[in-house]
Parts: C-alpha cells; sequence; structure tokens
C-alpha cells in the first residue's frame, strides 16, 4: 500500500504563481516529447543526466558548459510517462504551494532549482561511470518536500491509501515526509548492490539529495514577509 497525499492544512496569504508555473511548463514540455514520436530517444539521449558524462575519461573528454550544465536544467523538466508526469505534479501541487507560501516566488524557485542541482550530483556521484540517462522532475521536488519537512512540522496531510482510493485520513507531515525519505534512503543504499552501469529505474539518491538540499536551504533561507508579493 502507498501513501498518496492530496492536499494539506496550511493557510496561505499568497497565490502559489511559481509553483502553477512550473507545473503548466512540465505538462508543455511533456507534450513537446509526445510530439516527437521517433526522435524522443535523441532528445532524451542528448538533454538526460548521463553519469558517465561527468565521471569517465571518454565522457570528459567532450564535456562541456553546454553539455554539462544545460541537461541538468532541462532534464528537471522531462518525463518518461503519463504517471511518472502526474505522480511528480501532485507532489508539486500538495507541498510547492505552501513553501512557496512561507519563502515567497523567488526563493522558492531557488529552492526548486537548487534542490534539483543537488540531486543531480549526488546521483551521478553515487552512479558514476553509470551511461544510463535520468529524467524528470522528482530531484527538485524532493527539495520541495525537505522544505515542507523543516518548516510545517504540525502540518496535517490528506492522504489516500493506493489503490483504496476511499479511504483519506489527514496524517502529520513529518511522518509521511519521513516515510518517504527512509523509503528512498533505504532502497537507494540497497540498490548500491546493483552495477549502477546497468541499473535503470527511479533515480533514489537523487531524491535523498534534493530532500537533504531543500532542508539545508530552508534553515538558512529567512521567510518572505506576507506582504512582500513580489519575485
Amino acid at each position: 500500500m502507498l501513501p498518496v497525499p492530496v492536499n494539506d492544512n496550511v493557510r496561505r496569504q499568497r497565490f502559489w504563481v511559481a509553483t502553477l508555473l512550473l507545473i503548466l511548463l512540465n505538462l508543455l514540455a511533456f507534450e513537446f516529447e509526445l510530439s516527437l514520436g521517433h526522435h524522443l530517444n535523441r532528445l532524451i539521449s542528448y538533454y538526460a543526466i548521463i553519469p558517465g558524462r561527468y565521471t569517465t575519461c571518454r565522457g570528459l573528454q567532450t564535456l562541456t558548459v553546454e553539455r554539462g550544465l544545460v541537461p541538468i536544467l532541462v532534464s528537471m523538466f522531462l518525463h518518461g510517462s503519463w504517471p511518472h508526469l502526474l505522480g511528480n505534479m501532485l507532489f508539486l501541487f500538495v507541498f510547492g504551494r505552501s513553501v512557496e507560501n512561507r519563502f515567497g516566488h523567488a526563493k522558492f524557485l531557488l529552492i526548486y532549482f537548487l534542490s534539483g542541482l543537488g540531486a543531480a550530483f549526488l546521483h551521478i556521484f553515487v552512479n558514476a561511470g553509470s551511461w544510463v540517462p535520468s529524467i524528470g522532475a522528482s530531484g527538485a521536488i524532493a527539495g520541495v518536500l525537505g522544505a515542507y519537512f523543516v518548516c510545517f512540522p504540525r502540518a496535517r496531510i490528506t492522504t489516500f491509501i493506493f489503490p483504496f482510493f476511499f479511504w483519506s485520513f489527514p496524517l502529520p507531515a513529518p511522518i509521511l515526509l519521513g516515510y518517504w525519505f527512509l523509503l528512498q534512503f533505504l532502497t537507494g543504499f540497497q540498490m548500491l548492490a546493483i552495477e549502477s552501469a546497468t541499473a535503470g529505474g527511479v533515480a533514489w539518491w537523487a531524491h535523498v539529495g534534493g530532500f537533504l538540499v531543500g532542508m539545508a536551504l530552508a534553515l538558512i533561507m529567512p521567510p518572505q514577509r506576507a506582504t512582500d508579493f513580489g519575485f
């Protein structure tokens, strides 16, 4: 059984424009992916995060700023399937709105993208030498979860238990997010026993890295004043 969050009980004073913008950009990017047909593999091979490009002699010989940094940023808006996309967007919607309300639009985006970078770097480090591509916004969204974990310890998350969607209940945010993080860490640790060059699937360590970066940023960033709505 898998807990599925759908809402929280945090009161917000500003509209979550940055969260909405990120959701729309991810949806548009996926529509663009679908339009490519058989050319999609070429897009993925160029813009996915491939650890071997950053950690092997063969990869480093052709590595440039464009080939190194741009794929990390672009890969945050690419997804492999509708369930992959919709699951990520659901988590971004549930937790992003309150984090954006606390820190303001600009700081929220900073948390999002810096967490995505931190997620990518840990994924590359743990999977050094692997040529398996990785895409998705989950590393950046994990940073939003980490920030939420720090900022809203008393929040309650309306949660469904998959596949029993007729049963919902409020779950304390630290329990839900703590369980989520522990699952990522333990599964990632277990996956270390598999050869990174052949292992695919979920980028567990990207989730761990993003969550930790989001926690750290939430601890050091001052919250935004409720009257300040600017970017």
